[in-house]
């Protein structure tokens, strides 16, 4: 009795492992929803933004929970501090700018795509970007023209804000996460 006992868990186990292989990019699309994937394809198309890095933006910045708030007061899913998004929403001339419009996922996901578009304009650098997005433009900058942090003055060798360098790592790995789970 043991042994047929066994041999029905190994084989309940072995045909609960074949249907999560044949389905893990189900599985993984569970884990790892786009939720607004309206708004970020709208505005990734907009702005010529990938979808996927959007995506991952938001997964980082507020695992998609438009009410989101840091202790930085950075705002909504793709939690942009209020200097930024008034800035922002001025040169992209989007009208109507207020802070609670952050807390809407249209309009956050609209002033992200343009300002991942804008950081990309001056950087021309997916890490360097990712990292401008965490650490500011102006930090960014600074550490391309120090050559403790960049031997080439077009990549970062170095980051010296641990912050920014994990969010950089985090932000790639669900970049990939996506890409692999959505792309067709």
């Amino acid at each position: 009795m043991k042994i047929k006992l066994s041999k029905l868990i190994y084989l309940f186990l072995a045909i609960f492992a074949l249907i999560f292989i044949l389905n893990i990019k189900a599985v993984g699309r569970y884990f790892f929803p786009i939720t607004y994937s309206n708004y970020i394809s709208q505005y990734s198309k907009m702005y010529d933004q990938d979808p996927y890095l959007v995506a991952a933006v938001i997964k980082t910045e507020s695992n998609f929970n438009p009410k989101a708030k840091s202790n930085k007061d950075a705002y909504g899913l793709m939690q942009i501090t209020y200097s930024t998004a008034e800035s922002s929403a001025q040169s992209a001339g989007i009208v109507g700018f207020t802070a609670d419009k952050l807390y809407d996922p249209q309009y956050n996901i609209q002033i992200g795509c343009w300002y991942l578009e804008n950081l990309n304009q001056q950087f021309k650098n997916l890490d360097l970007v990712i990292a401008a997005y965490n650490g500011g433009r102006g930090n960014v900058t600074a550490w391309l023209n120090n050559p403790l942090y960049s031997k080439d003055g077009k990549t970062l060798d170095y980051i010296p804000f641990n912050e920014t360098e994990k969010y950089l790592k985090k932000v790639k790995f669900y970049y990939n996460v996506y890409k692999w789970l959505y792309e067709k």
